[in-house]
């Protein structure tokens, strides 16, 4: 069974959450600013891989949660 996480990897998880999504905010308004279709699908491809790396982090915090130590 996996260790839990210690409290200073939960926070560098949820400080790459925050800029993951910072990366995904700019990719959507560099490709709202953006008029060459080639350059436009670079900043979609962006974004969506941005967006699977912030799912992927949400999903092992969310896998944390049970092994987390409970509170009294």
């Amino acid at each position: 069974m996996p260790q839990p996480m210690t409290t200073k990897e939960v926070e560098y998880i949820v400080d790459s959450m925050s800029n993951e999504d910072l990366l995904i905010k700019q990719a959507i308004v560099s490709l709202s600013h953006s008029q060459t279709p080639a350059v436009q699908q670079l900043f979609q491809q962006l974004s969506q891989q941005h967006q699977q790396h912030y799912q992927q982090l949400l999903t092992t915090l969310h896998q944390h949660v049970p092994l987390a130590p409970k509170m009294q």
